[in-house]
């Protein structure tokens, strides 16, 4: 396995953690589209976890695309 392989499999990891904390719209009703909750602004933490899963998201798709062309 090359290091792009495991760099995948580590931010996918993270990515899933972190998705699962967050804690936004967690009903079912809200997955659905009948959740009737006004969007605030994301501060502290939630802020950062947010930030931080789509820097995880985006190193994902580098790694998996890298791993695909070497």
């Amino acid at each position: 396995m090359s290091l792009f392989n495991y760099v995948t499999i580590v931010t996918m990891a993270l990515m899933t953690l972190l998705i699962l904390v967050q804690t936004r719209g967690a009903s079912l009703g809200a997955g659905l589209g009948g959740g009737g909750e006004v969007n605030t602004v994301r501060r502290g933490t939630d802020k950062s976890l947010h930030q931080f899963t789509i820097i995880l998201a985006v190193m994902f798709t580098l790694s998996l695309i890298l791993s695909v062309t070497s």
